[in-house]
């Protein structure tokens, strides 16, 4: 039955396969032709406008949300489709920072089945997604859409966009099972977003990662802008509120800016933002544009502080260079006096000793485990083993609510409470803070 509410749209959208919450993996001949012929059934929308295309590791998703608020200061009307979204699935297709409404939503939806339909061309619920993010950027009349790669590069969805600008943030060992085993072959899929005559922006040193690239621009003719070569962060210091950075830019240098994010590496996905929204429009931004943008900068569900009494801050850190960026941010960016608690679930596919070992060196008095909502959820058990390998205290938990609740009983107001290990264990604590209602099918 074609959707005609909002909950109807959720329903025919969760009857599609979710390589998002299953365990992904690689299809035996990997392809984009049939989200191909389902936007050329609705003539080509992912061609009326220009597109900032983002991957990597870890960092595409706040790079990308900074692109869109950088552009958009400067008076663009801006697309934004990101992925994933913590309470509602309205968070993922935004225009200047605004969510797609429950009404267009729907719209999107009925217009996809009526698609699907007709062609008999089902598509998974990624794909489903995307096509309704760029219909709907052109529907909206858009200057630019951002676009933020799901998983990888060559063979991911959104990989249907030709980038006039197109960026990695960095390379490290995730999704192995999909991508590769090496640096080397993840980074092979993650350029193939690079498009002839385009700008490539790649914010990494890692020697491997630049080789590639480098030959990946190269063989397409593409104009590559690297850290340190084109652009560079020559300084990225902490401050009260988040970090403090100057970046050099192929068109202006930008002095002592406060970016309000916490983090080491957030200093770096500033950087890369800033030189993204330049490269696309092929001049500087200016200062006002950076200083006003940077300093009310947000990310929820990354180094998010959601209360105090005890500290309670949240962090997507979902893979072993996460964790790391995680730990190295936390040890300065908030004042703790008191004792030092986590949080902890994960999903399956994931090194638990290698994502363990960072919260331990830290020095967190106890961890109480559980599994997010999630099938791809690790059991709790196995994330608490993991703890105790490595000399943790491990407390196991049957929901992510019991483990905060608990972690909140044993904590003084002087105390630090982090969430980490997994967005959707995130979206479960800030629900659970905040108060916040979420909208997701189980």
């Amino acid at each position: 039955m074609r959707p005609s509410t909002y909950e109807e749209s959720l329903t025919w959208l969760e009857s599609h396969v979710d390589y998002e919450r299953l365990a992904p993996g690689r299809r035996a001949e990997p392809s984009l032709e049939s989200i191909a012929d389902t936007l050329a059934l609705f003539a080509d929308p992912h061609r009326d406008y220009p597109v900032v295309h983002i991957t990597g590791t870890n960092g595409k998703g706040t790079t990308t949300t900074l692109t869109s608020a950088l552009l958009s200061a400067t008076g663009l009307r801006v697309g934004t489709f990101t992925s994933p979204d913590l309470h509602s699935l309205n968070e993922r297709i935004a225009v200047n920072g605004h969510p797609i409404d429950d009404e267009d939503f729907t719209s999107l939806l009925g217009r996809l089945y009526d698609a699907q339909s007709v062609s008999g061309i089902v598509l998974t619920r990624f794909e489903l997604l995307t096509v309704a993010a760029l219909l709907h950027f052109s529907d909206e009349g858009v200057d630019v859409a951002v676009i933020e790669v799901g998983m990888g590069g060559t063979w991911d969805s959104t990989n249907v966009v030709d980038g006039d600008v197109t960026v990695l943030t960095n390379v490290d060992l995730d999704h192995t099972a999909v991508l590769g085993e090496t640096i080397g072959a993840i980074a092979r899929d993650k350029v193939g977003i690079f498009r002839r005559d385009a700008v490539a922006i790649v914010s990494t040193t890692n020697a491997i990662v630049v080789e590639i690239a480098t030959a990946r621009a190269r063989e397409l003719g593409a104009t590559l802008w690297g850290i340190e070569e084109s652009f560079s962060l020559e300084r990225n210091d902490l401050a009260v509120g988040g970090r403090s950075i100057t970046v050099r830019t192929p068109f202006a240098t930008y002095d002592d800016v406060l970016v309000s994010l916490h983090g080491i590496h957030q200093g770096v996905n500033a950087t890369t933002a800033i030189v993204a929204a330049e490269a696309f429009l092929g001049r500087a931004l200016g200062e006002d544009v950076v200083r006003a943008t940077l300093a009310r900068a947000a990310m929820p569900g990354r180094m998010e502080l959601l209360g105090h009494a005890p500290t309670i801050v949240v962090d997507g850190a979902h893979n072993p260079a996460g964790m790391r960026a995680l730990c190295t941010a936390l040890d300065g960016a908030f004042h703790v006096l008191g004792e030092r608690r986590c949080v902890l679930g994960m999903l399956t596919g994931r090194d638990v000793d290698d994502m363990v070992a960072p919260l331990v060196s830290l020095g967190f008095t106890e961890f109480h485990c559980c599994a997010p909502n999630s099938p791809r959820a690790m059991d709790a058990h196995v994330v608490a083993e993991a703890v105790r390998r490595a000399g943790g205290v491990a407390f196991e938990h049957s929901s992510v609510s019991a483990a905060l609740a608990h972690a909140r009983e044993h904590s003084s107001d002087d105390d630090l409470i982090v969430a980490a290990g997994s967005l959707y264990l995130v979206a479960q604590v800030r629900a659970d803070v905040l108060h916040v209602v979420t909208r997701h099918q189980d």
